[in-house]
This record gives C-alpha cells, sequence and structure tokens, in this order.
C-alpha cells in the first residue's frame, strides 16, 4: 500500500502520470509497504500468462529474489524511475523516503533495483549511467545501502502511518534499525539472478 498522503498526476505526454506527495513525507517515512492485497505471480504463471495481461504485468509489476512478480493493486504502479529517486526499496517488505519529500513533490524509485527484465533509457534524459540495467542491484547497492541505512535512523522517531500493514518481527526490526540494535540488510538480498 501507498502512503497515504500521495494522489495521481498527470507529469507529461511522455511520462504518463505519477505519484505526488500532499503532504510534507519525511526522511525515514515508509512510502509503501507490501499489503495482502497486492499479487504475487510465480514464474510459471507468468509463462503461462495470454499476451495482453503479460504485457500489463510486465510493466506494472517488480521481481524479488525468488523471480516472482509483484503487481501491486493500488496507485503503486505509478511510482516513476529516477536515477535520483527519493524513495528507495529496501530488503523488509517495504520502501523508505530517502530523503525528505516535499508537498507537490513526485516521488520516485530507482528501477534498478527491482530486477527489470530488459534495459532501458530513462525518459528524463541522459545521465551517467544512461541505461537502467537487469543487474543495476550488483553495482549499486552499496549506495543505495547507505541511503537506506541513513533513513532508518529516523524511521523510529516520526509518524509510519503504514506501520499498520507491518507484522510484529517488522515493527520490531524498523524499531532495532532505528536505535542502531541491528544492521539493515542490504537491498542485494533483493537481487534476483536469472
Amino acid at each position: 500500500m501507498l502512503h497515504p498522503h500521495t494522489e495521481l498526476r498527470f507529469v507529461s505526454d511522455k511520462i504518463g502520470y505519477g505519484i505526488f506527495a500532499t503532504k510534507f513525507i519525511p526522511i525515514g517515512t515508509l512510502t509503501w509497504v507490501k499489503d495482502k492485497l497486492d499479487r504475487v505471480f510465480t514464474p510459471d504463471e507468468v509463462a503461462h500468462m495470454d499476451p495482453a495481461n503479460l504485457e500489463n504485468l510486465l510493466k506494472y509489476t517488480y521481481r524479488d529474489r525468488a523471480g516472482n512478480y509483484f503487481f501491486c493493486w493500488d496507485l503503486t504502479r505509478f511510482v516513476n524511475h529516477s536515477y535520483k529517486p527519493n524513495s528507495m526499496l529496501t530488503a523488509m517488505g517495504y520502501e523508505v523516503a530517502i530523503c525528505d519529500i516535499n508537498a507537490g513533490e513526485e516521488i520516485t524509485n530507482d528501477y534498478g533495483s527491482f530486477n527489470i527484465i530488459e534495459p532501458f533509457e530513462c525518459a528524463w534524459g541522459p545521465h551517467e549511467r544512461q541505461f537502467v540495467r537487469p543487474d543495476d542491484l550488483t553495482r549499486y547497492y552499496q549506495e543505495w545501502d547507505n541511503q537506506i541505512a541513513e533513513a532508518m535512523k529516523n524511521s523510529g522517531k516520526i509518524e509510519q502511518p503504514l506501520s499498520l500493514l507491518l507484522s510484529q518481527d517488522q515493527k520490531n526490526k524498523l524499531n532495532d534499525f532505528s536505535e542502531g540494535r541491528i544492521k539493515i540488510p542490504s537491498v542485494l538480498e533483493n537481487y534476483y539472478s536469472t
């Protein structure tokens, strides 16, 4: 489930739609939590899917470390890619704001952390990376780990509207991360090697 202080807005003809903050979202805030309504498709189910559904599934899903495809039931599927995202997928079943997100600002992720299937050029134009690639997790995980770790220091000190969707284990670990009692697992744990 997507953070409640967000809304869908038109970005441009080239980009389409995106998700924007309607209120200030501080660093360390959970911006998305996998919930029971999100649908999971196994690689076998995807292999037997009809072409029309497969096209939409591949466009609006991310893959986990086991190669399963996650289709978010809500507007999360409209969160766009950025080479300098303000939200990052963690290895704990949620995304976290890795910097302050102001009201009116678009919420973005780096699709390189989603185990994409084919490389693509970002619609926002040139960047030193040039392409988002299926193996970006192996290239940038240390940078992303550092951003997540820094953000998580603040996570226990702020309101977390999505905490109701966390398991008790996730809540305990979120508190432990915030207090520095345990190390945050590397985002590299999400990597799916085909």
